[in-house]
């Protein structure tokens, strides 16, 4: 057929063939396989790890996602026939692209830094959390601690209030006390003085009196 492979690259070729007048309303398979080894393989379809339909229209294919550096085997037929040894040419790739190495490289630096950058926003995340967390833990423990200060001030001066108030009534009761020692019918004379109707008797007039 007058196979020929041409821009031969470390991960592409281009495979160019005549038009075949029998495969005018059909289409052509393009063939290829790597690591060949003519002794071990045959030209069955099954021995290809791949296989391209192309339009009839087309007479050139570009191959593409080979490997650097390894032995391939294309072979181009009509209408997925079993390809002879006249349908196949053996080409080598080349070594990587450099290109391609540098594209490779840059990817490879741009997953990295996508990584790092999320595990530093997870971290900065779990870091801020904790913080909040404990400021409010603080604030709270802060709180109750105003609160129970509180309460026992409101119960200290609730118990000094109950104290001076009994003083105050032990005192009143003492001086109670001591009047009534002091003044035995001071309480009697006072009720006879506020109401001196109710030992009320008539009064005889006496001689000076009457004169």
């Amino acid at each position: 057929m007058g196979i020929t492979v041409q821009n031969i690259t470390g991960n592409t070729a281009m495979v160019i063939w005549p038009k075949m007048a029998s495969c005018a309303d059909s289409f052509y398979s393009v063939m290829y396989h790597p690591n060949w080894n003519s002794m071990l393989s045959s030209y069955s379809r099954k021995s290809f790890q791949k296989e391209e339909r192309v339009p009839a229209s087309r007479s050139s294919f570009v191959v593409e996602n080979l490997t650097p550096l390894t032995t391939y085997i294309v072979c181009v037929t009509c209408q997925s026939a079993n390809p002879s040894s006249d349908q196949c040419r053996v080409f080598n790739t080349l070594e990587r692209d450099p290109a391609s190495a540098s594209n490779t490289k840059k990817e490879l630096a741009l997953g990295i830094w996508l990584t790092s950058s999320i595990l530093l926003l997870i971290i900065a995340a779990i870091l801020l959390y904790g913080c909040l967390h404990l400021l409010c833990r603080r604030r709270r423990e802060r709180l109750h601690r105003q609160n129970g200060i509180s309460e026992q001030d409101h119960g200290k001066a609730w118990t000094k209030s109950a104290v001076c108030t009994s003083e105050e009534l032990g005192r009143e009761s003492q001086l109670m006390q001591d009047t009534e020692e002091k003044h035995p019918g001071g309480i009697q004379l006072a009720t006879i003085i506020e109401n001196p109707s109710a030992c009320k008797e008539p009064v005889m007039p006496t001689s000076k009196s009457q004169e």
